[in-house]
């Protein structure tokens, strides 16, 4: 074997490992799991969404800002924490927001569980959300935790009968100060854009007011997931 068949062989594996990380990592790539990131518009609206709810803290003060200002949102929250705090989870959907599936316990090794245990962990987190949703706020909705996805997720997806909700903005709110996440975001926001944000964040509600005022005064409309990419509510 020569030097250049070698190099040949050692740029396929490493392009091969490339892609893999791309694959599970991004989760626009749509390799694993088809995710909504964007709605193909030129109307400016866009959608807030909010991971790892509820917080006993934070989501009170998101919820009082989002009614403030009219608006509707789609939380992902974990099961744990609906168990935990069942009347904010509760006041999520009684204000009319989406409570989406962000599994139930979240744990870091979530994409390596067993098809059987990843469809379990679902579930018990969906069964949660159905039991204080009522049917037409029932959109079952999921979105992976930390974003990745790979062949298990996408087959409990699919068995689940799971709408995913990606994103196109990362506000990275969870390693960023309010105002440099600010920045980040209304640099990217576009058309139809979903945008990734954290109500567990000491900050959140400050980024959360600033933003929707940075937003208003851009002609944009905040509206829900639901609205932006025209999904109607799935009966269990």
């Amino acid at each position: 074997m020569n030097a250049i068949t070698v190099i040949l062989i050692v740029t396929a594996i490493v392009a091969l490992l490339v892609w893999l990380v791309y694959a599970s990592a991004s989760i626009s790539s749509g390799v694993y799991v088809h995710t909504l990131c964007r709605a193909k518009t030129d109307k400016p609206v866009i959608a807030l969404t909010f991971d790892d709810s509820p917080h006993p803290q934070q989501t009170p003060l998101i919820l009082d800002i989002l009614k403030e200002y009219n608006i509707k949102a789609t939380f992902f929250a974990i099961g744990s924490n609906i168990e935990q705090y069942p009347d904010i989870a509760a006041r999520i959907v009684n204000e009319g927001h989406i409570l989406g599936n962000h599994s139930y316990a979240h744990t870091s090794n979530f994409p390596l569980f067993s098809p059987n245990k990843m469809r379990d962990d679902v579930a018990r987190c969906e069964a949660l959300i159905e039991r204080i949703t009522p049917p037409e706020q029932r959109y079952r909705l999921f979105r992976p935790p930390f974003g990745v996805t790979n062949p298990t997720i996408g087959k409990v997806v699919k068995e689940g009968g799971y709408t995913t909700i990606g994103w196109n903005i990362r506000s990275l709110d969870t390693v960023r100060p309010p105002l440099v996440a600010w920045q980040r975001i209304v640099k990217r926001i576009r058309p139809g854009s979903v945008i990734l944000l954290h109500d567990r964040m000491p900050e959140s509600h400050i980024l959360l007011e600033k933003l929707i005022r940075w937003i208003d005064n851009e002609g944009y409309q905040i509206v829900n997931i639901n609205e932006l990419f025209d999904l109607k509510p799935q009966q269990v």
